[in-house]
């Protein structure tokens, strides 16, 4: 075990190291040189041994575990089987904090993105040598980049055809959640696009229920649609939650949609990528390559909820989501909705899928394939933080963008606010009672979520600008009044 340490790692008790054994030796090389050389996957973890181990021998163990190793050292090892050993290069003993390299040769070739997962968020989450784990940043090699997808069809494909560009994408989830018949369903994207809204999603456990026939929701849902375009002139978007029982069930719902004839763009097909799995994702993104795939994260609390312990952060799935393929996914209202979560978290997460170059937790992820000082991988950068298009037409110099997506509680009053948080306009909103709760329905609240957005737009108050539009006063009296009765948080 080399020990030349450096940075956090000089802060590290020699008793620290000479309590490894020799299995727990074979996972550890705080004097690794370059790290970021292309050779490993790189992770940091939050860590808390269990019960009779210290942090370091934790942190071995759980190298052992995510790459070729098992509690014990076992004869049938290689010369070449421990190189393939993850290597635990840094840690942060006051902040119980593990950086790990993998040789991310381990993993399944051609893109399998479980496969990654099943080694460092796999067994373990589950072992007794650790009472707190979570993976809370991972960092991708260009090298590795390389072996993946990534995103196909983008929000900046999704822009060009709504001919949408100084906003965010405005969209709707049906609500009530369940219960509606296929026509029922139908009339309310009918009434949300005539309204003004760009884009309607199922919700997430929407499928064939015997009240609302998928093939019948499908077709509904299209005459709607092509009366919404005809009246308004203007283009809309619907997302089917495919998600299935089985491989030919979920290929059979895409091929209903794609066969009801839906215009290229007007559809996007919903994965309920945790619950159906990283294998239904990149089944999809392979197999319609021309279709936004929308990343529905379902469970996700499980593992990402700042308070839990044991999982992995909101930035993780959202960086995964984004090497699988995804077109987008939900990252979270940023402490401004409902959903549990924070500015720190959600907006990080959401800027490291939409960046060429971002900042992470610990990490600064580039997700070029070319070399980072390479003249165009500079410009790639450069026209990226002015918000031009990049990789339209020269796509093996990078992982295209996955677009978050963003629902939970929020309404026409908390555009701008979430805005502000997001420091951005790239991304796609889905409000549902935001909209539906409206007291005038579904249209007026597709309308003052428009009128919302105008306001920002040309940078007025919303209160000054409801004066002139009654929907958004509407809206305004309504969801403000609402906030007002809510119980206090000490309460």
């Amino acid at each position: 075990m080399k020990s030349k340490n450096k940075s956090v790692n000089n802060k590290i008790p020699k008793s620290l190291i000479k309590s490894l054994n020799p299995h727990q030796e074979a996972y550890v090389n705080l004097g690794l040189k370059n790290p970021k050389n292309g050779e490993y996957m790189l992770a940091v973890y939050h860590l808390k041994p269990g019960k009779g181990l210290n942090i370091l021998q934790a942190s071995c163990e759980v190298a052992a575990e995510s790459s070729t190793g098992t509690n014990f050292k076992v004869n049938t090892e290689t010369p070449f089987s421990r190189e393939m050993n993850a290597l635990v290069y840094q840690l942060d003993i006051k902040k119980n904090l593990v950086w790990i390299a993998f040789p991310w040769r381990l993993f399944d070739r051609k893109g399998n993105v479980q496969n990654i997962l099943t080694y460092i968020v796999g067994n373990v989450l589950g072992m007794k040598e650790v009472k707190a784990l979570k993976l809370l940043d991972i960092w991708f090699p260009s090298t590795m980049l390389e072996q993946y997808d990534g995103p196909s069809y983008t929000l900046d494909d999704m822009r060009k055809y709504l001919n949408v560009y100084d906003r965010p994408i405005l969209g709707t989830i049906i609500k009530p959640k369940m219960g509606l018949t296929s026509s029922e369903y139908a009339e309310v994207c009918y009434d949300f696009w005539t309204g003004g809204g760009d884009f309607v999603k199922n919700d997430e456990p929407q499928a064939n229920q015997d009240f609302c026939p998928y093939d019948k929701m499908v077709v509904y849902v299209k005459k709607a649609m092509d009366k919404a375009v005809k009246e308004t002139g203007k283009k809309k978007i619907h997302s089917f939650n495919v998600s299935a029982a089985d491989y030919d069930t979920m290929i059979s719902r895409c091929e209903m949609i794609r066969n009801a004839g839906f215009e290229s763009g007007s559809y996007a097909f919903l994965i309920d990528g945790i619950t159906a799995g990283w294998m239904a994702v990149q089944t999809l993104r392979r197999k319609y390559p021309g279709v936004f795939i929308h990343y529905h994260r379902a469970s996700h609390g499980a593992y990402t909820r700042e308070e839990n312990p044991i999982g992995f952060s909101v930035l993780v799935l959202s960086k995964f989501a984004r090497l699988a393929g995804a077109s987008g996914i939900h990252t979270g209202t940023a402490g401004v909705g409902k959903m549990a979560g924070s500015p720190k978290e959600d907006v990080t997460a959401a800027h490291n899928i939409l960046g060429f170059v971002a900042k992470g937790h610990f990490f600064e992820q580039a997700w070029g394939r070319i070399p980072e000082k390479d003249d165009d991988a500079i410009k790639l950068v450069h026209e990226d933080l002015a918000h031009h298009v990049i990789l339209d037409d020269d796509s093996w110099r990078g992982m295209k963008k996955c677009c978050p997506i963003i629902s939970g509680g929020l309404n026409p009053t908390l555009l701008k606010k979430f805005i502000d948080v997001m420091q951005g306009i790239d991304f796609i909103t889905t409000m549902g009672a935001g909209c539906h709760a409206h007291p005038k329905g579904t249209r007026a609240g597709a309308t003052a979520l428009i009128q919302s957005c105008e306001a920002y737009i040309k940078k007025i108050d919303i209160h000054e600008y409801a004066k002139t539009h009654v929907e958004l006063k509407e809206a305004i009296d309504f969801f403000e009044k609402k906030k007002l009765k809510q119980p206090s948080e000490k309460s």
